[in-house]
């Protein structure tokens, strides 16, 4: 079940947004895509989390990413 957020749907999708618009003005590929959301992903997690909280972090951002993914077969 999705939980409630803090931030509006509005700032989510405007920021969305521009992260979608950098990758495709640089023409980015799927995979490099990923290793650059990944690598953001690792970069906040220690720059931001206290070493004690991020493997929950990491096991609650790991959840929510499986549960968010589709299981159609289009893409």
């Amino acid at each position: 079940m999705p939980q409630a957020s803090r931030y509006s749907d509005e700032q989510v999708e405007k920021i969305l947004t521009e992260l979608v618009n950098v990758l495709e003005k640089n023409k980015t590929p799927t995979d490099l895509s990923l290793m650059l959301l990944g690598n953001m992903v690792t970069n906040l997690i220690n720059t931001s989390v206290a070493p004690a909280t991020r493997p929950v972090i990491v096991r609650s951002f790991i959840d929510a990413l499986q549960a968010s993914i589709r299981e159609d077969k289009a893409h």
